[in-house]
């Protein structure tokens, strides 16, 4: 019995990370994006600011342009852009290219133009490396038996299930951590410059209650502005 037990489990250990889809979590994003949006727009909070609105559009638009030439992939997803000024929301990209910025977190950080379009260069990059799907599969190589759970479950337990979200904290700071990265790189190869990018992290420590202190799927924003700096100045010694 037990050697037919052990080879059920390297059977769903080898089969993990194909049980969770690209499309099932794009599906799962569009989902989740809609019931909040329809939330936001019930409450008259969903692009309620226009000036702020065409401000975002106008920079992510070439952003969302480059990435559908560098990550070909995207170039088929139903991009989707909104803000608000509800400062709950913050700001977010899901799988598919569905985002969400808000004013009240932007006018916290004071954010300028080139810092703006960090913001939205990191979270272009949680879509377009797949973070989504990659955290799926990560907690399914952590806990296997979740294979046979049924995908809404699983999706709710990703953010809710605080055993679990524990053990993937490690693995959310390092694409976090990506997401800064190249995000600052993806930026600046859209022709802004790496120091006034970086700059995005610097506000972020120093707005920050808690600068060196991480969260359980952030590290701290100390670290980020500090590798952030780090980045920015080589990549501009290299020019």
């Amino acid at each position: 019995m037990a050697r037919y037990l052990i080879a059920f489990l390297i059977i769903v250990q080898g089969t993990a990370a194909q049980a969770v889809t690209q499309a099932e979590v794009m599906a799962g994003s569009a989902k989740l994006y809609r019931e909040q949006i329809d939330e936001l727009r019930e409450g008259f909070r969903l692009d309620d600011d226009e000036r702020f609105s065409a401000r975002v559009a106008a920079l992510a638009r070439p952003l969302i342009e480059q990435a559908k030439r560098e990550f070909p992939e995207s170039a088929a997803w139903d991009w989707e852009l909104h803000t608000t000024t509800d400062g709950d929301a913050n700001a977010f990209a899901m799988a598919g290219g569905k985002m969400l910025v808000s004013r009240a977190y932007v006018d916290d950080l004071s954010l300028n133009d080139a810092e703006l379009a960090m913001l939205l260069a990191h979270e272009i990059m949680h879509a377009v490396l797949r973070h989504n799907l990659k955290e799926f599969e990560e907690a399914l190589r952590l806990e296997p038996a979740r294979a046979t759970q049924p995908y809404a479950e699983f999706e709710h337990d990703i953010d809710h299930d605080h055993a679990l979200m524990r053990k993937l904290e490690r693995f959310d700071q390092r694409q976090e951590l990506e997401a800064d990265r190249e995000g600052l790189r993806f930026a600046a190869r859209a022709g802004w410059p790496p120091q006034a990018l970086a700059a995005y992290f610097r506000k972020l420590a120093k707005y920050s209650h808690f600068p060196n202190f991480e969260r359980y799927d952030h590290p701290s924003p100390a670290s980020r502005w500090r590798a952030a700096r780090e980045l920015a100045a080589q990549m501009e010694a290299s020019r």
